[in-house]
């Protein structure tokens, strides 16, 4: 009898990605791989959550203690949609996943053998953050929760319609 162990890793998600976003989708395409929503969560430290290029897409600085504590979701995903993401997030060129310390808000996700983690509790999770940025990126308001269609008028241009 042969085990097929599949790896699970979680991932935080602070930008279109996330519930209501205009990358949502990806997340449940099987195509992809496969996700499950685990919990919302902030991060434990302050990071600057900037809006930039012209294709106003959300980057998570990796300049800790700057900006807000960054709120978003925790996904368990596995190997096949890893892969998708770390493809789709352009690492390592634009992006970098390194782990990150989280702040759970609410935990609704299934957890085999242990006890959810409570409102309050630190887990951690990869995240995508930016392996550079332009030099007058940290001086651009941050934001301590993305929305595409938030009052900063700076919609998010689908790839798909992109020049």
């Amino acid at each position: 009898m042969v085990s097929s162990c599949i790896h699970m890793a979680r991932i935080f998600v602070y930008g279109t990605l996330k519930q209501g976003q205009p990358n949502y989708y990806r997340m449940f395409d099987s195509a992809n791989g496969k996700a499950e929503f685990l919990a919302s969560a902030c991060t434990v430290q302050k990071y600057p959550l900037i809006i930039a290029s012209k294709y106003n897409i959300p980057f998570l600085l990796n300049i800790p203690g700057r900006g807000h504590r960054v709120r978003g979701e925790i996904y368990k995903v596995d190997d096949k949609m890893l892969e998708f993401l770390d493809d789709f997030e352009s690492v390592p060129s634009m992006y970098q996943r390194t782990q990150v310390q989280l702040e759970v808000e609410e935990w609704v996700g299934k957890t085999e053998g242990v006890e959810r983690p409570a409102a309050g509790s630190i887990t951690e999770a990869f995240v995508y953050n930016t392996t550079t940025n332009q030099p007058d990126w940290p001086s651009l308001p941050s934001y301590e929760s993305y929305d595409s269609n938030g009052d900063h008028g700076l919609q998010y241009a689908i790839r798909e319609g992109r020049d």
